[in-house]
């Protein structure tokens, strides 16, 4: 246990051991003795890094030290809910903190005062709570005060200990019906799960549903029918353009001339006979229209938006982005500062900004980039969600005077990427409009062939000043409109026209993408499915239970997750509707502002869920997961099945328990091992590590790499090229490095 005080705990003797996860898991079982407390303030965080902020910040009056989460909680191995006595929790002291909470207890009854720090949200007020009650301090006739800061600098902890409050029932009794509503959904619908299809198994109040929202994706894109349409395309440049390297730009066919009813073709022959008649027609210029367009910066991060952008961005999973998030947090050593948090609290849902850092910011961009990048008044963002805590901030730098090249030294590299990412975010919320000029050029084609005009129709764009483009653009998600246009020549009403080329072109309709990360969390705050603490643990177990898999960025369903998916939508219809969860959610926030008790609710909740337990445990039939194969078992000539296991899908013999030979799947990348000229195959460690790729002839081969290897091989050696960066290739052998061009790129005609 780390703790913060002005006295240094006296020096051990004993030798330093190498940890292990055992000891570490052991380690907060000795009992740490904390700094004599007498006549001092106790001051209880949630963790060591963020103890040792604070209490740099507080000082020689001051013990800070750290509850390391909570210390009790339900029970393991049983509900733990007596659901004849209006759900009354049966909460116990974590068997790993009865030492600390032993520790705490002492020091806190030696304490002039005790200060519960915890974070500013439901769960930071219920870890107080708990450790208040466990340790028995609310029996006390002053009980311990609490305090909420939403970011560790000087000036708001100060502040937040000049402004103590008692702790904040409605807030706890909200996280305990959350808590409660999970253990009764979980604790009942996991076991029926294992009699049902295998050991195992889980399901949750929230995690089902999210499961389903992937799982019904993936049914979308199987029933999903194309629909064929055709395009003409032209490319154009004017006819007096002598330059060897003419401006060539695109123009689709819209419309007859005099019609407003955009032209459809929806097969090759109808396309045939449009360009026929097309054939050596005149283009003229008819119509040209422009507009100025202004762009909004986006307001400063939420939860989910940070992690829906650090995962386009940055490649980092919901899980990674809030681990680094913590980090900057809970404080960092920074230089001559020492240990500071660096950015406001992570999980929140509001886009409001404290006015100093919103002047602080107007500030920064009159000194970096001057007046004119600056708006006249400041920038105020509006939250969307219904259910957003106003009272929080959105998620920001403590201080925009600590740019991230300043910092550059002190931070690892995700630490420094996230922090960027941040800190741009915020200054450009507050930084001028970019302006664009849009342009429509409307041409005539009159055909030689036929008395038909028809009109081809040109769009682009010319950014006239960039104003916070400058700095930070948000990306964008693969069903949004592409930001780039294609820039278009300067041209005047009844210039001529050369074509260059018309073709005719196919087209489909695109069936809904699979999930990534960031899109599966834009969808569940859309639809109010869970929470901003909720999110990335919810991902993280659906992933973890093997419900649904990683391939690239994009989330695959498994047969086991459309199979647990299946079920529970037909058994608890209401367990596994959005709209149903949603709603949940609503009244959990109304508990949370003293507007519905929570008992009640859950009564309500749980009469229909029990008469659907009951149906289910009756009618659910067994199912046997198991895939078959052209494989054959070596040990016995019994045919090999896929199966799924705790760790994952692999291959079974069919002759068990006579025979138990197993086997892993090996997912080939249609790539040779360099070494040894064996498949390499794309393997996973335990965990949601990323996946990495090794030989096949594995362990007599150990050839392994980080990287995707490609299809092509080196244009300099010939040897294996891997996807080195999102849009890189190298090779492994020799320096050679090259783009990575997708298939929309390598179709784009270039003018030349």
């Amino acid at each position: 246990m780390v703790t913060s005080s002005a006295k240094k705990p006296a020096k051990t003797t004993k030798p330093k051991k190498k940890a292990t996860s055992r000891t570490k898991k052991a380690g907060s079982k000795k009992t740490n003795a904390l700094p004599d407390t007498s006549g001092k303030q106790l001051v209880i965080v949630e963790s060591p890094a963020k103890a040792r902020t604070v209490g740099q910040i507080l000082g020689r009056k001051y013990v800070v030290t750290a509850s390391q989460g909570h210390v009790r909680d339900l029970p393991k191995g049983k509900m733990g809910v007596d659901l004849e006595q209006d759900f009354e929790p049966s909460y116990v002291t974590m068997r790993d903190k009865r030492s600390l909470l032993t520790s705490l207890k002492k020091a806190g009854d030696q304490a002039k005062d005790i200060y519960l720090a915890t974070d500013p949200d439901r769960e930071g007020e219920a870890i107080s709570w708990h450790l208040q009650t466990a340790a028995g301090w609310d029996q006390k006739t002053v009980p311990p005060k609490r305090v909420v800061f939403h970011e560790i600098t000087k000036q708001a902890v100060e502040e937040a200990f000049q402004h103590p409050r008692e702790i904040d029932m409605k807030l706890v009794n909200a996280q305990q019906a959350r808590r409660i509503l999970d253990r009764l959904v979980g604790y009942q619908l996991s076991p029926l799960l294992w009699r049902r299809v295998q050991r195992g198994l889980s399901a949750g109040r929230v995690q089902s549903v999210c499961l389903r929202m992937v799982v019904d994706r993936e049914a979308e894109i199987k029933a999903f029918i194309p629909i064929e349409s055709w395009t003409i395309d032209a490319e154009l440049q004017k006819n007096t353009d002598t330059d060897p390297k003419p401006h060539i730009f695109p123009a689709a066919l819209h419309s007859i001339k005099g019609s407003k009813t955009r032209i459809s073709i929806g097969t090759e022959d109808e396309a045939s006979t449009f360009r026929d008649d097309l054939t050596d027609a005149d283009y003229t210029v008819s119509d040209i229209r422009k507009r100025n367009v202004r762009q909004r910066p986006a307001a400063p991060f939420t939860t989910s938006t940070m992690q829906q952008e650090a995962g386009r961005k940055l490649r980092f999973s919901a899980q990674r982005t809030m681990v680094v998030a913590q980090q900057l947090y809970e404080g960092l050593s920074v230089g001559t500062e020492g240990s500071v948090g660096l950015i406001t609290y992570m999980r929140t849902d509001s886009v409001q900004v404290a006015d100093s850092a919103v002047d602080e910011a107007r500030e920064y961009v009159i000194t970096k980039y001057g007046k004119e990048y600056l708006p006249d008044k400041p920038r105020q963002f509006k939250t969307k969600s219904k259910s957003a805590q106003e009272a929080h901030e959105a998620i920001r730098p403590t201080s925009i005077k600590r740019d991230p090249e300043s910092l550059k030294s002190v931070l690892n590299n995700d630490q420094y990427r996230l922090y960027n990412l941040i800190w741009s975010r915020m200054l450009a919320s507050q930084m001028a409009d970019a302006k664009t000029e849009a342009t429509t050029i409307d041409i005539d084609a009159k055909s030689k062939k036929s008395t038909s005009i028809y009109n081809f129709r040109a769009t682009g764009s010319v950014l006239i000043f960039p104003g916070f483009r400058t700095l930070y653009l948000e990306s964008q998600d693969d069903n949004d409109d592409d930001d780039n246009q294609k820039t278009l020549p300067k041209l005047d009403i009844a210039d001529v026209l050369k074509c260059v080329s018309l073709n005719p072109n196919q087209h489909f309709t695109q069936p809904p993408p699979r999930f990534t990360e960031a899109t599966l969390i834009k969808a569940m705050e859309e639809k109010g499915i869970g929470r901003p603490s909720t999110y990335a643990p919810t991902i993280g177990t659906i992933l973890d239970r093997n419900y649904v898999e990683r391939e690239q960025t994009r989330l695959f369903p498994t047969i086991l997750g459309t199979t647990v998916a299946d079920l529970l939508k037909e058994y608890f219809i209401d367990i596994m509707d959005p709209d149903f969860t949603a709603r949940m959610e609503e009244e959990l926030d109304e508990v949370s502002t003293g507007d519905r008790e929570w008992v009640p609710m859950l009564h309500e909740f749980y009469g229909p869920f029990e008469q659907a337990l009951d149906t289910a445990q009756e009618k659910m039939p067994r199912i046997r997961l198991e895939e078959e194969t052209d494989e054959v078992c070596e040990t016995c000539e019994s045919p090999m099945v896929i199966k799924t296991g705790r760790f994952g899908r692999f291959m079974a013999c069919t002759g068990f328990p006579d025979c138990r030979n197993t086997k892993p799947i090996l997912k080939k990348t249609g790539c040779y091992c360099p070494k040894c000229s064996g498949d390499i195959v794309e393997r996973k460690g335990k965990g949601r590590g990323r996946p990495f790729f090794g030989c096949s002839q594995y362990p007599n081969c150990d050839f392994i790499t980080n990287h995707r290897p490609l299809l092509t091989p080196c244009p300099e050696c010939k040897g294996l090229m891997v996807e080195s960066k999102k849009d890189e290739a190298s090779c492994i052998n020799c320096s050679w490095k090259e783009p990575i061009l997708n298939e929309e790129d390598e179709l784009t005609p270039v003018a030349s």
